[in-house]
């Protein structure tokens, strides 16, 4: 695949992507057993996880109104070196109130796809990397390619631990610990990454025209935004109810899968998403960008209340992929969507807004899982996926008549 279209810029953006994913893979699956593993219970588990939620929320905010004014680079770079300094507080301690900190302070993901601040600052810089616009769905896929593939490879590498434990003499909580150093190491690549881009990255509008708030956007992008967040807001709290580490944690407590068996399961998950993405952009070259999101999304949501009713381990395995497979295709789809409706100096708000409605939501599922989770193990999933049928029709009722420029 030539790549000829994307500037050098974009070409960082995909790297930084690739090596900051990989590092989510491996913590995602075992962050909730390590917690467990400290003497937590589900409940104090599931604070934490909202902790790392919450940080997305309070970063996209901020990034929402100033990164266009103090620069795009800058805040990169920023959220770089708190990913450094909240692996290192990790790795230090066991103490629960500094982990608490740390998941905050920091950028720790946990949900095993992007939600972070991350994500809305190079949402808004990829479409100014490409050389033609009709690549814009394309660029996001395989900007979602790349990253889901290297969440794949780190999801891998949460089998280590047992190795380090037969091998080095280690104990569960030490062979985990070490996984922290891979994280910081991978966020220090990030920050290197990050150092090289280009002032092209930056917004082409003037400093007061940017950073714009809903408020000041255009009465259209403002309805659209608005819409979109409220949506998304009900998607992302139905998808709070089955991050990774929530069915990391199902799968280690109902079947007694240990971490190589998970790591396993999770990278198979990852490839069959990351081909997805590609499928999605041609898919959307069909039939239009909101029918893709809609039409894969639905199926996909049946299959994960199946996925509760499972009675083997080997059943639940062939929902839980089958679902896998085509969960995601919305997510490329759906970015290249809102770049496309809204104006370019209101990209980084848009996104930022979006994704801070989807934080918020989502950051309220984990502890509410924490608390149900001693009572029916199945819950996450029937919950997770009748809302998440509701957003699909909600998506479709409100956007099927409002197209990108490529499908006017």
């Amino acid at each position: 695949m030539t790549l000829d279209w994307i500037s050098k810029d974009g070409k960082l953006i995909l790297a930084a992507r690739i090596v900051r994913t990989f590092s989510y893979g491996f913590l995602s699956v075992v962050l909730a057993i390590y917690l467990g593993l400290l003497g937590f219970n589900e409940i104090l588990i599931g604070v934490v996880l909202t902790a790392t939620l919450v940080n997305g929320i309070i970063f996209n905010l901020v990034s929402s109104v100033y990164a266009d004014r103090i620069g795009r680079k800058k805040f990169l770079i920023l959220y770089a070196v708190l990913m450094i300094v909240s692996a290192g507080v990790f790795f230090v301690t066991d103490n629960y109130v500094a982990l608490i900190a740390a998941a905050l302070i920091g950028t720790i993901n946990v949900t095993g796809s992007e939600v972070g601040a991350f994500l809305s600052l190079e949402q808004a810089i990829l479409p100014q990397t490409i050389s033609d616009e009709k690549k814009r769905t394309s660029v996001f896929a395989i900007y979602n390619m790349v990253g889901t593939l290297a969440m794949s490879g780190g999801v891998l590498l949460s089998g280590l631990p047992r190795v380090f434990s037969q091998y080095l003499g280690l104990g569960n909580i030490g062979a985990i610990k070490i996984l922290f150093l891979a994280y910081a190491a991978c966020a220090l690549a990030a920050l290197v990454i990050y150092l090289l881009l280009s002032p092209k990255v930056e917004t082409q509008f003037k400093k007061h025209d940017a950073g714009q708030s809903l408020r000041n956007m255009t009465p259209a992008s403002r309805n659209i935004v608005a819409k979109m967040s409220s949506l998304f807001a009900v998607d992302s709290f139905a998808g709070g109810f089955v991050i990774q580490s929530i069915v990391s944690f199902w799968f280690y407590t109902k079947f007694g899968a240990d971490l190589a068996t998970l790591s396993y399961i999770f990278a198979v998950a990852g490839a069959l998403t990351a081909l997805s993405y590609l499928l999605a952009s041609k898919v959307a070259s069909r039939i239009g960008l909101v029918k893709t999101m809609v039409l894969t999304h639905m199926p996909s949501n049946i299959l994960l209340i199946l996925v509760a009713f499972a009675p083997t381990f080997p059943i639940a395995i062939g929902l839980y992929l089958a679902r896998m497979s085509i969960s995601q295709m919305d997510v490329p789809t759906r970015q290249s969507y809102l770049m496309a409706v809204v104006k370019e100096n209101e990209r980084v708000a848009a996104a930022g807004i979006t994704n801070t409605s989807r934080n918020i939501a989502q950051a309220v599922s984990p502890s509410i899982v924490g608390a149900i989770l001693g009572q029916l193990l199945a819950a996450p999933f029937v919950i997770g996926g009748v809302l998440k049928l509701a957003y699909d029709v909600g998506l479709f009722l409100n956007f099927r008549k409002i197209k990108p420029p490529e499908e006017l």
